[in-house]
């Protein structure tokens, strides 16, 4: 009878614990969900070039067929470069890519809400 009243007391205190700890730290639990981000695509059947256009001003990642990767924003667009400016990890840094160069890009398309 000992460990039965051991044990009650045990699961009480711990009761109180978890009740205690819920009332001093609430715990906002707020439903989110993933919605697509307005105006992000991609369109194969265009080029890299066109592509990166409609991302004017937005954040992208640019995969070099050297390896190297570039995150900024793109600022401008024409024939044969690319200017990024805002680059992660350099923000006081541009960087002008030449498209050929280019193997692969990438963008947000989602978020929480």
């Amino acid at each position: 009878m000992k460990k039965t009243t051991k044990s009650a007391s045990a699961t009480v205190v711990i009761l109180v614990l978890l009740v205690a700890i819920s009332l001093i730290f609430p715990v906002a639990v707020k439903a989110k969900s993933v919605v697509a981000i307005e105006g992000a695509s991609f369109n194969v059947s265009s080029s890299i070039k066109d592509n990166l256009k409609s991302y004017i001003g937005k954040d992208v990642l640019i995969h070099l067929r050297s390896g190297k990767t570039f995150q900024g924003y793109i600022k401008s667009v024409d024939d044969h470069f690319v200017h990024l400016e805002k680059i992660s990890g350099r923000e006081f840094y541009d960087a002008l890519i030449r498209l050929e160069d280019i193997s692969a890009i990438e963008a947000k398309f989602r978020d929480m809400k």
